[in-house]
């Protein structure tokens, strides 16, 4: 399997440039694992109706520079309606875990996520929020509330509330299975109206394919479908991450 690796890594590497890409959100976790190093791709796909089909992708590294923090750095790529993939954005991702993990019902997590798009008229986006995690036997459950804005934007900007969820049932470490969920309500103060507001949730599948010592590729994808008229019919998307 290490003979591998290499191969599974340059693929990744090469992704974004040669094959669709799509929206990189994904459901994050309250955990840290202190000294792991990581190459972490996103990718996926997403249309609604007639639209012209949207994509994005990103790769990054991570590190686990503390027991409670995790630090992370992607490239981050798009594509839209027949033009080529072009470079969108860097974002600077940490997650900081606050309570032991397994010592109280729930996981506390925390998240600080800063992007700088190559549109300097975007200016700034800063996304922030608590990240919950717990169990029952086999069955991990996640939810987080996100916050999100732009600074120094040519248009005044809001602060925005998101949400993500997450069950998965533990078959197996090599698959997963269960189901994601994605929302975004508008303004955090005064949420859009019902038809404004985007949904998605689907089947999700998960897993862990261990390489020998540290080293691990880390998976999980969803087909996403659209629950709201705001959102997209349809995504899939796809996280697969090289540990070592």
């Amino acid at each position: 399997m290490k003979f591998y690796a290499p191969i599974l890594i340059a693929g990744a590497l090469l992704s974004p440039l040669l094959a669709y890409a799509g929206p990189s959100d994904y459901v994050y976790t309250p955990t840290v694992e202190y000294g792991e190093k990581e190459i972490d791709f996103k990718a996926g796909t997403a249309r609604k109706g007639d639209d012209p089909r949207s994509s994005a992708a990103s790769i990054g590294f991570g590190y686990g520079a503390k027991e409670w923090w995790f630090t992370e750095i992607y490239l981050k790529y798009k594509r839209e309606s027949n033009e080529s993939v072009k470079y969108d954005a860097i974002e600077w991702e940490n997650k900081f875990q606050l309570t032991e993990t397994g010592k109280y019902p729930v996981d506390v997590g925390f998240l600080l996520e800063i992007e700088r798009p190559t549109d300097r008229a975007e200016g700034w986006e800063i996304k922030w929020g608590p990240l919950f995690q717990t169990e029952f036997g086999k069955v991990q459950l996640n939810a987080n509330a996100l916050f999100k804005r732009h600074y120094r934007v040519e248009e005044p900007s809001e602060i925005q509330f998101l949400y993500q969820w997450q069950a998965k049932y533990r078959w197996l470490p090599q698959f997963e299975f269960g189901l994601q969920g994605f929302g975004e309500m508008g303004k955090w103060t005064s949420w859009a109206d019902k038809d404004e507001r985007s949904h998605r949730a689907g089947p999700a599948v998960f897993g862990k394919l261990p390489l020998g010592g540290r080293q691990a590729i880390k998976y999980n994808a969803a087909w996403l479908l659209g629950t709201s008229k705001a959102a997209p019919d349809h995504t899939l998307r796809l996280q697969v991450e090289y540990e070592f």
